[in-house]
């Protein structure tokens, strides 16, 4: 996939953090109509949902995200917070291990994302 941005991302992707995890999902236009995509009336953002998740209730919060927030399939991409301080690394880097481990169970495949855009 040629993305490098998670802004350009659509379908649902992770941040993890020490104690939880960050859902965000890019709900399906429900107009399918190309006319005004992206624009004023229809801008993307108000389309964007962040919900904060307990690493134990992520398997929940995945099977409740709609069909049409899934375009790429069942795919996601992981991603690490940003400005963690450096004695809190070790924690986000177990529960990033721990939601992988999450998402191979679920058969959801995981694209680790990290600043440079490599991961994808």
């Amino acid at each position: 996939m040629a993305v490098q941005s998670l802004t350009s991302w659509e379908n649902p992707y992770l941040t993890v953090q020490g104690s939880m995890v960050t859902l965000h999902v890019l709900i399906a236009d429900a107009n399918p109509s190309n006319l005004g995509i992206g624009g004023m009336l229809r801008p993307v953002g108000a389309r964007r949902r962040n919900l904060d998740v307990r690493l134990s209730d992520l398997p929940s919060a995945l099977n409740a995200i709609p069909e049409g927030a899934w375009p790429y399939g069942r795919v996601v991409a992981v991603e690490e917070a940003h400005g963690i301080p450096a004695k809190a690394r070790p924690e986000v880097r177990r529960n990033v291990e721990a939601v992988l481990k999450t998402l191979g169970d679920l058969g959801v495949v995981a694209y680790e994302w990290n600043d440079t855009g490599r991961g994808l």
